[in-house]
């Protein structure tokens, strides 16, 4: 039995309420159970100096937890003193969403997504990534409805997933108590069926190969979930 009560495929309730900041571009509010980000896009009509003039677009990402995020306040974070922590996932959501962009087609700007956690009870890089392209796609919206972008960039959406071996089961969409006791975690990032990144690891047992295509199979049917709340988020 998961503490949750959930079944072992069953992800926690899932809600994406868009348009929630008046002054960006793109923005939502994503709620995966009680872990709830707040994910913004913001358009600007520049690069960083190392793609002027390359006639390509970029995505970047930047994430943090907001001090009562936790059970514990924790102490904000100034972007001189990011933890290897915060840095390490702020770079996954970034490239992770660069993988499902046409940068041709987005043109010689930037879009930043930033994704604050508001209230965490894990899995919330997962919840960023995916809240993070509904914000993109509302800001690239923004961006054909103005014919500054002739085509959708965006070529599929971007949902990642956790998942990993809880009480010798193997589980979908890990929250925080499963997480903090699991044997195995998995972080699953999917695009149209196709793999963009896996970050998997022992956290006290080993794993097999048949186990790793079972949680594999997991995240495939929660992305599939996932993308279908997306795309109704956008509609």
């Amino acid at each position: 039995m998961r503490p949750s009560g959930r079944q072992i495929n069953e992800m926690r309730e899932v809600s994406i309420e868009v348009g929630v900041n008046r002054h960006a571009e793109g923005s939502c509010l994503i709620k995966m159970g009680h872990t709830h980000v707040l994910c913004t896009a913001s358009i600007d009509e520049k690069v960083p100096p190392f793609m002027k003039n390359s006639g390509l677009g970029w995505v970047t990402a930047e994430y943090g937890m907001l001090p009562r995020a936790t059970n514990t306040r924790m102490r904000r974070e100034a972007k001189t003193s990011q933890s290897g922590r915060t840095q390490e996932i702020q770079r996954l959501i970034g490239r992770s969403l660069r993988a499902g962009v046409d940068r041709v087609a987005l043109g010689e700007r930037q879009i930043t997504i930033d994704c604050d956690v508001i209230q965490a009870d894990g899995g919330t890089r997962c919840a960023s990534i995916t809240g993070g392209w509904v914000a993109l796609k509302l800001a690239v919206n923004k961006l054909m409805k103005a014919r500054l972008i002739t085509s959708d960039p965006l070529i599929e959406p971007v949902s990642a997933l956790s998942c990993g071996i809880y009480a010798g089961q193997m589980v979908m969409d890990l929250d925080y108590p499963e997480d903090s006791e699991a044997g195995v975690d998995g972080n699953f990032v999917m695009t149209g069926g196709k793999l963009i990144e896996v970050q998997m690891s022992a956290e006290g047992s080993t794993f097999s190969r048949e186990q790793m295509d079972g949680l594999l199979d997991l995240a495939t049917e929660g992305c599939v979930q996932l993308r279908a709340a997306q795309l109704a988020a956008v509609a």
